[in-house]
């Protein structure tokens, strides 16, 4: 494999995480294994688009860094797509906009590669705790809510029904298979923080290319910033109700067998478990253990009542997504400078 090959994209849409995009496109250029290129997405942020093509001025004019602006509707699902028709190169890593990877990232991911059926990669994201430790009541069975790996997946490189947008790899080829992501599942700037749009676009790549491998690579480490608003309660219980809406789409998309597999064990052998090494601790007076209890129950809770109501509301028509093919630049040029020439 070449040394280049692959193009990184970070998806970013506020100028309240200057410091954090500006971390993450540091963690890209100290890799050991060199991007081709790495592309900023700006999610309907003139000025945030424009800062960000004058910061990279120099990187924008030796093709390392690319600014480009969202081409469809506000979302990041929207913004990736906008990175994939853009990609050159043969591989499209993601990257969240608060998040920092390791120097071995992009090289654990292209060792996955050398399998010719492997069409996507993830890793292993860990929280970055803005209060400096995790809160005692948080279950790590829960740490997707704050965008991170979570008790219950497997460990080492293993291969997986989908892997996680934040920290996540693809053939170029797999979009021109399966399209890209979904448009009204994944997250849209400020508004509910819905999710679920990797795991959509994952099985359907698997419907349009059965022999293809998924994996997760736990080599491939990234940390994820936690603000301290994430850290609270009410921002769990509003993930996890978001993500129950999710849930829905994805099985209304995808049929509720495979849209809802993975989970099936989650919630018959992950959380049961961790509800008793909850009460477990609670017992010792550990700190934490039965507000972990706690927390696990009234997550799979607002979980469910978000499924009920997003079924219904799919049923009704109330709520609308769609995905297509992925459309190329038509002219190399546009594709390698998609900003005005002032604006770089």
């Amino acid at each position: 494999m070449n040394e280049r090959v692959f193009s990184v994209v970070i998806c970013v849409y506020t100028e309240e995480r200057w410091q954090d995009i500006l971390a993450a496109v540091d963690s890209v250029r100290a890799q050991t294994r060199p991007a081709l290129e790495t592309l900023l997405v700006v999610d309907h942020n003139e000025r945030l688009r424009a800062r960000l093509a004058e910061t990279y001025r120099d990187d924008v004019a030796h093709g390392e860094v690319r600014v480009l602006a969202n081409a469809g509707p506000r979302g990041l699902s929207a913004g990736r797509n906008t990175g994939i028709a853009a990609a050159r190169g043969a591989f499209v890593a993601f990257l969240d906009d608060d998040a920092v990877a390791e120097p071995d990232w992009l090289h654990w991911f292209a060792a996955a590669y050398d399998d010719p059926r492997v069409m996507a990669v993830g890793g292993r994201t860990l929280p970055a705790w803005a209060s400096g430790r995790r809160p005692a009541w948080f279950p790590e069975e829960f740490d997707w809510v704050v965008g991170c790996t979570y008790r219950g997946l497997p460990p080492g490189r293993v291969r997986v029904r989908n892997v996680l947008g934040g920290n996540a790899s693809f053939r170029r080829t797999a979009f021109d298979a399966a399209g890209g992501f979904a448009t009204g599942i994944g997250r849209d700037g400020d508004r509910r923080p819905l999710g679920c749009e990797e795991t959509e676009l994952c099985i359907r790549l698997s419907g349009a290319l059965p022999e293809a491998v998924l994996l997760i690579d736990d080599r491939a480490v990234i940390h994820h910033k936690v603000p301290t608003a994430r850290e609270r309660f009410g921002y769990f219980r509003t993930r996890t109700y978001a993500e129950g809406l999710s849930k829905a789409l994805v099985a209304r998309s995808v049929g509720a067998s495979k849209g809802l597999e993975a989970e099936r064990r989650y919630t018959t052998r992950v959380l049961p478990a961790g509800v008793l090494r909850g009460l477990r601790d609670a017992v010792l007076a550990r700190p934490g253990g039965a507000g972990r209890a706690g927390a696990i129950v009234a997550g799979v809770a607002t979980a469910a009542a978000g499924y009920v109501r997003g079924s219904l509301r799919a049923r009704r028509g109330g709520t609308t997504f769609s995905s297509g093919p992925i459309q190329r630049p038509a002219a190399p040029a546009q594709a390698h400078d998609a900003l005005p020439e002032a604006a770089v």
